[in-house]
């Protein structure tokens, strides 16, 4: 009795991982988004409302522009992974409001979140339409992290010469104090 018990258990056992690999490189893409929508939702927050219109040079991107054109890039991203029309009628590059901003870069974050926590290793594989393409679904996503770590680094320059701490540096600073977690 107690060998078909254990038997059993190697057997419930070895069939499940299989199942648990389906989605490790899904859930390593969702948290690597997830940090950078992090990063663009506290950067929109941090950066006060005076400098929304600041630009380093006359030739790039205001900072509200940087934010609006990370956001719009997401959603646009985003739905051609999940298979559906951009839900953003609005070209948020244009857009000055902070308020307007940081609520934008929160309702992307929770559908990019979303549409990232639907992927398994498979659906990353799988071909959607990409402009006049197909491409897999894993390129249209990996894309919305490459471009928002790409943008926040412009939006870090733009904080920096305000002096403000961008995100990532202040919660690394926090890490590195004694009795910090």
């Amino acid at each position: 009795m107690k060998r078909i018990v254990v038997l059993s258990c190697i057997v419930l056992l070895t069939s499940a991982i299989p199942a648990l690999a389906q989605k490790a490189l899904a859930d390593a893409l969702a948290r690597s988004a997830a940090g950078t929508f992090r990063n663009l939702v506290e950067s929109a927050e941090k950066m006060p409302e005076a400098d929304y219109a600041f630009q380093a040079t006359k030739d790039t991107r205001t900072f509200a522009g940087f934010v609006g054109h990370t956001i719009n890039s997401a959603y646009n991203n985003c739905s051609r992974a999940k298979g559906e029309a951009n839900p953003n009628k609005d070209d948020l590059e244009k857009v000055t409001s902070k308020a307007t901003l940081v609520a934008a870069a929160k309702a992307v974050q929770g559908y990019c979140d979303a549409v990232f926590a639907a992927q398994t290793d498979a659906s990353l594989a799988e071909m959607v339409q990409q402009g006049q393409n197909q491409a897999p679904r894993g390129q249209a996503l990996i894309g919305v992290v490459s471009h928002n770590m790409n943008e926040y680094g412009q939006m870090v320059i733009l904080l920096r010469l305000k002096g403000v701490v961008p995100p990532t540096t202040e919660r690394a600073s926090q890490q590195r104090k004694p009795g910090a977690e």
